[in-house]
């Protein structure tokens, strides 16, 4: 059973709303009842009441969409349960007796919903209330629906919003239900998959292989009406669109080129963020190419099956008063706050700041040509990349697992480079254009400490190439990667640290690492021992790099014993740090490369 972070399984739904409601002054509780309203009840007054619910799980529908300019209130039931006859009645008695010109019930296409919601209108209207109920339907995953219809899914927030908007307006009963009768018909959602989700206290609703994701699936756990492979985003969505907008598909919603919709790209619970963009994005693109006009986009969780990794697709056809309503006020809190205005890859972007002139470099140097440059560049470059998995196994002990990601992204970045023009063959040159491709292309905190490095390393090297100025170079950048701010003072430590006067025991950095800390310093600094033996007269450049390598490989072997004192690994226990550190493991590989 997976695990949940509730309080009481029998208790989730009431502690939800609960919450909900102590955190936003505009909502209330009815007493006795799993039903939240509007604040200022008083307000509806000669204006009509607009109910809705289900059950709960799909938060943050359907109190979320309670406010001013949205629904007037919401009766929520247990977990994917519907809510009872009674309390629906009680919501209908309340806006009722607060003064409401007719009440319009906006209820999902299900069994549960539609049989309890249908039971109160009919008791309330014997009490003498008008109360209305349209009955959304959106779902486009049935090539032939049953006698059950189209589900009711994420569309439904559209209606809420459209007939909000005509409430707060002071449309009456008659207009607001012919309105949002008329949008729910010229509207289609499809839901995508790549898990199932569970009810609190229970196991997962079905299975999916790690290789599969679910087309055509409900809000309520229950199956899709397709299996397939999981597939890129962009060619998941283009079969998500394809199969909404099939003609041979009864349940399909009609697009013409030079249709204009609403787009709402819901996320079913557990898709990141980052996933979203990418999805909307590739959304966005499949309908431009179709010719389709997108008047608004709305991206966020909106109608969701508990922890469920999936999306859905919702389409509206609109015309400028559907994108009025759309776009009008509310203080509903799961509303966005959108700008009004079309959606578009297209958008042009901000032009890049140019750089002011780079100050050449006069010099020539005396370094190894660029034929030499290139073999021992590419050498490294392959590397790297035949590492990639390595590393990543390595950095998955301290979380993320990106590191052979960051370091393939340098070597690819860096033969890119190679390929546009020559590498300067003078040293100070070369290690400055490394410095600049890293810095701009690498990414994470490597690509920073890289830079400082050959920034500094390529200073230091000005004008010069022989031996000893190679040791200095390795000297300057590990000073570099542990530079002090301005205004510190020397320390005591061995390689000279300076420490901040507010912060006399603790050396502030770039980096914040010192050698010890369980970082790519460890093996670089070990190297650069080595590599001091080039100052001696007669040193054999190639046996001082043997050893070089021999000692950065030994560090970073060493860092698997050490206790973490900086880096992301620095907040994991040490108990967990099985593996040396990935970054010293990545430093050791390049030397050895340079060496090979």
């Amino acid at each position: 059973v997976p695990k949940k972070l509730v309080t009481t399984v029998s208790g989730c739904a009431d502690d939800a709303l609960a919450g909900l409601v102590a955190c936003n002054p505009g909502l209330r509780l009815l007493q006795g009842h799993r039903v939240v309203l509007r604040d200022d009840l008083s307000a509806i007054r000669g204006r009509v009441a607009l109910l809705s619910g289900g059950g709960s799980g799909h938060e943050p529908a359907h109190a979320g969409y309670v406010g001013k300019g949205m629904l007037t209130g919401v009766v929520a039931g247990a977990v994917f349960a519907s809510p009872s006859v009674g309390s629906v009645l009680a919501a209908i008695r309340a806006v009722a007796q607060a003064g409401a010109a007719g009440i319009l019930l906006i209820v999902k296409n299900y069994t549960g919903d539609r049989l309890n919601f249908g039971m109160a209108l009919e008791r309330a209207r014997a009490e003498g209330a008008d109360v209305r109920m349209v009955v959304v339907g959106d779902d486009c995953a049935f090539a032939t629906p049953g006698k059950a219809g189209r589900r009711g899914i994420c569309g439904t927030v559209l209606i809420h919003k459209v007939a909000g908007a005509l409430a707060e307006a002071g449309a009456s009963l008659d207009e607001i239900e012919k309105k949002v009768t008329a949008a729910a018909k010229v509207m289609g959602t499809l839901g995508l998959s790549l898990s199932p989700c569970s009810i609190p206290g229970s196991k997962p609703s079905f299975q999916l292989a790690e290789d599969e994701m679910e087309l055509g699936l409900g809000i309520h756990g229950e199956a899709g009406v397709r299996r397939m492979k999981v597939l890129p985003a962009d060619k998941a969505v283009e079969t998500m669109l394809k199969h909404m907008t099939d003609q041979s598909n009864a349940s399909h919603l009609s697009l013409t080129p030079g249709s204009s919709v609403v787009l709402v790209v819901n996320n079913l619970g557990g898709l990141s963020c980052l996933e979203m963009g990418i999805v909307a994005g590739a959304a966005v693109r499949s309908l431009e190419n179709r010719g389709i006009r997108i008047a608004r986009a709305l991206v966020g969780s909106f109608m969701t099956a508990l922890e469920m990794a999936g999306v859905s697709l919702t389409l509206m056809l609109v015309d400028e008063e559907l994108v009025r309503l759309i776009d009008a006020k509310t203080t509903a809190m799961a509303w966005p706050n959108i700008l009004a205005g079309p959606v578009t890859t297209r958008r042009e972007e901000v032009p890049a700041p140019v750089e002011g002139p780079r100050k050449l470099q006069e010099e020539t140097g005396t370094g190894p040509g660029t034929a030499r440059v290139e073999q021992v560049l590419q050498r490294v470059c392959s590397t790297l990349l035949d590492m990639q998995d390595k590393l990543n196994e390595l950095d998955r002990g301290a979380g993320d697992g990106d590191c052979g990601h960051t370091h393939a992204r340098a070597a690819q970045a860096i033969q890119e480079w190679m390929r546009s023009r020559p590498p300067p063959a003078a040293p100070a040159q070369l290690l400055s254009a490394l410095a600049d491709v890293l810095l701009e292309q690498m990414g994470g905190s490597s690509g920073v400490l890289y830079g400082l490095f050959l920034t500094a390393a390529a200073r230091s090297l000005r004008g010069r190439s022989d031996f000893p100025a190679w040791a200095d170079a390795m000297d300057a950048g590990i000073e570099a990667m542990q530079r002090s701010v301005p205004g510190a003072v020397v320390s005591q430590f061995p390689l000279g640290i300076p420490i901040p006067p507010e912060f006399p025991c603790i050396p502030h950095r770039y980096g914040g690492a010192a050698p010890g800390d369980r970082t790519m310093l460890d093996s670089l600094f070990a190297a650069t021992q080595a590599l001091h033996s080039l100052r001696s007269p007669g040193a054999d450049p190639l046996q001082v790099l043997a050893a070089a390598v021999q000692r950065a490989e030994a560090a970073a072997e060493a860092t698997r014993h050490m206790e973490a004192g900086a880096g992301r690994a620095s907040y994991i226990r040490s108990s967990r740090l099985e593996q040396p550190d990935p970054g010293a493991v990545a430093v050791a590989a390049v030397l050895g490369a340079v060496l090979e």
